[in-house]
């Protein structure tokens, strides 16, 4: 059973970062020193367990009005199961519970069609991030 955590403990803080460092640096080769940066200690983080196995993670943060969905990634055994979706549900419903209107993200050029399908549009040309192609995305949750 697939299960998102909202972060409260530094054993659910360690499970998502292992995930990040599993997709990003390992798999993606994103120097560390980028990946863990200076957001994480103020950032809300959200972990995704498979019975208690950690599988997937994400991180918000406000910047302006608005929420940032950042650090969005799930363990390549689990990819294609909707446990990236259940990653976004999760954060999305927190971000609606404080009473933000507007989403933010980054998203890596390969996942756009990932987050259209969740409701995001693009609102940026493609940039590099740590090296690889992105491009800027909102979406709107709330009227404001």
């Amino acid at each position: 059973m697939l299960q998102i955590v909202h972060v409260s403990t530094e054993k659910e803080k360690e499970d998502a970062m292992s995930v990040r460092k599993q997709v990003f640096v390992t798999e993606q080769q994103v120097p560390v020193e980028e990946e863990i940066d200076q957001y994480d200690p103020s950032s809300d983080h959200f972990v995704l367990y498979d019975q208690s196995s950690p599988i997937g993670a994400g991180r918000f943060r406000m910047i302006e009005e608005a929420g940032k969905i950042e650090r969005i990634c799930v363990l390549a055994s689990h990819r294609g199961t909707g446990a990236g979706a259940l990653i976004m549900q999760g954060i999305e419903a927190f971000a609606e519970k404080k009473g933000i209107g507007k989403l933010k993200l980054n998203a890596q050029s390969h996942a756009l069609l990932f987050y259209e399908k969740l409701g995001y549009h693009i609102t940026s040309d493609e940039f590099l991030d740590a090296g690889i192609p992105h491009k800027s995305m909102e979406k709107t949750i709330k009227e404001t």
